[in-house]
């Protein structure tokens, strides 16, 4: 290591193992990094395996100031290249992974890198503030998800001490009780039970991803710093709800935009995709029209029965209109995803099928018109990026949150029933693509995309707190080394 290398501050980032935290986690990394500090990528052993498989073992070695490590989940061993069970990941991350980082962090700092001056942990990975802490190193947490979904957690403790979590009995699915408004939440109006980050709809007090999401959302709280990956114009009632609460905040987002400043570099082949990428659709989106195909993606961890993809199928099919759809293996719960072979014949010349694609350039291409969404927040913010409007099917967690702010706040989107039918399909895409509404949600999301631009761009409010963020990072680390 040469003397300009070794005085480069470090920073280790460990985002939690699911590709919607991993990808954002990247772009950031990869920010910080433009600014001359040297960069750990910190994966699970198991998604290490998956980027080599992805990636090849050449890639994964990264450069000489842009490490990847790897440490164990605490699950059992696997090989398969498939989303991990959620529940079971975020129990074994909170009660597994702080002594093999710890143990990592202390190698790191007797190898030939710099030594670590701070840590930046996903917000659900909340032992990287006691990591911090036992080691005196400085650390910040970035929520990768919404500031709305952030605030909908938080309410956890509140919807217990009121009474309505835990359900009484699985009646409330059914029975209207999700319908029922909630307008005490800071911040966020217009909301309704079924808005709330979905893992309130149990009946046990104990409920793994209950308690999981409410804690790790409250312990960002312990940290120093929360990092947002939103514009302030885009959720401002809610961010200024948080700073009431915690005020060091900063909002860096959309994080893809924001990644255009970073210079053409090595770190440019650095892609975080856990699942190979099919680059087959954009030589098939150049052959389409402008404006003129429905792109279909549930993202990576989203699971549906096989009547529930045969309708979506059957919804496109008859709309008509071409369409580009992300089928991942697994996206069938329990089996492999098998379409009808009439299907095929019915949409030859118009559909597109891939099982995975790089997804910032198929919505940034001009031939597509509308995104079926689960409105992940990285899908969300991606769409809203590149001026597309959505239609949601909101799977799980905050993505119901992402779901209501798209239909209400930001007017980009409409939702297609949860219990999917192919005749709302089928009309949900011709009004998107030819109806007034879909009109008006098209000319609200090119007025977004604008408003994130301006974010993103020389002085806009991201990218001046991106200085600011690097700035407060600098002083950590060199007060941390005095």
């Amino acid at each position: 290591m040469d003397s300009s290398e070794a005085k480069k501050p470090h920073v280790v980032c460990i985002p939690f193992p699911a590709q919607g935290h991993v990808n954002p986690m990247m772009q950031l990394a990869k920010l910080i990094h433009s600014r001359g500090f040297h960069i750990t990528f910190v994966n699970t052993e198991f998604n290490h395996r998956r980027l080599v498989r992805s990636k090849g073992a050449e890639a994964m070695k990264g450069l000489p100031d842009f490490r990847f490590e790897s440490i164990p989940d605490g699950l059992p061993q696997s090989e398969r290249d498939a989303t991990q069970d959620v529940p079971s990941l975020c129990d074994s991350t909170r009660k597994n992974c702080l002594v093999p980082f710890l143990e990592l962090l202390a190698k790191l700092n007797s190898s030939d890198v710099p030594p670590v001056g701070c840590i930046i942990s996903d917000g659900v990975m909340s032992f990287g503030i006691e990591a911090g802490r036992l080691l005196g190193i400085p650390e910040f947490q970035f929520w990768t998800a919404s500031a709305c979904g952030f605030m909908g957690y938080l309410q956890y403790d509140e919807l217990l001490q009121r009474g309505i979590v835990p359900f009484k009995d699985e009646n409330f699915i059914n029975d209207g009780t999700l319908d029922t408004p909630i307008d005490w939440i800071p911040g966020m109006s217009n909301m309704r039970l079924k808005d709330i980050p979905s893992f309130i709809r149990t009946t046990d007090p104990n409920d793994t991803m209950f308690d999981f999401l409410g804690s790790e959302a409250r312990n960002c709280l312990k940290s120093s710093t929360i990092i947002f990956n939103t514009f302030d114009e885009l959720e401002h009632e809610v961010l200024d709800a948080i700073v009431a609460k915690f005020p060091r905040i900063y909002t860096l987002g959309p994080l893809n935009l924001l990644g255009r400043h970073v210079p053409e570099s090595q770190l440019s082949s650095l892609r975080s995709s856990l699942w190979k990428e099919d680059t087959d659709c954009i030589e098939w989106l150049n052959q389409r029209e402008p404006g003129s195909v429905v792109y279909v993606n549930y993202g990576s961890i989203t699971v549906m029965s096989d009547y529930h993809l045969k309708e979506f199928a059957w919804g496109l099919a008859n709309s008509k209109h071409p369409f580009l759809w992300i089928v991942r293996p697994d996206v069938v719960m329990g089996e492999s995803a098998v379409l009808p072979e009439e299907f095929f014949e019915e949409i030859k010349d118009r559909g597109f099928i891939g099982s995975w694609c790089p997804q910032d350039l198929v919505l940034s291409h001009q031939s597509v018109a509308a995104f079926i969404t689960h409105c992940g927040w990285n899908s969300t913010l991606e769409s809203i990026s590149r001026g597309v409007p959505v239609l949601c099917w909101p799977f799980f967690a905050e993505q119901q949150t992402n779901c209501r702010f798209a239909c209400t706040t930001w007017g980009i989107g409409m939702e297609v029933n949860p219990d999917v039918n192919r005749n709302d399909v089928e009309a949900l895409v011709k009004e998107m693509i030819g109806g007034e509404h879909g009109k008006k949600m098209k000319k609200k999301a090119l007025d977004w995309k604008h408003k994130a631009e301006v974010a993103t761009d020389v002085r806009g409010s991201s990218y001046n707190n991106f200085d600011r963020f690097i700035e407060v990072l600098h002083v950590s680390i060199n007060k941390n080394h005095v």
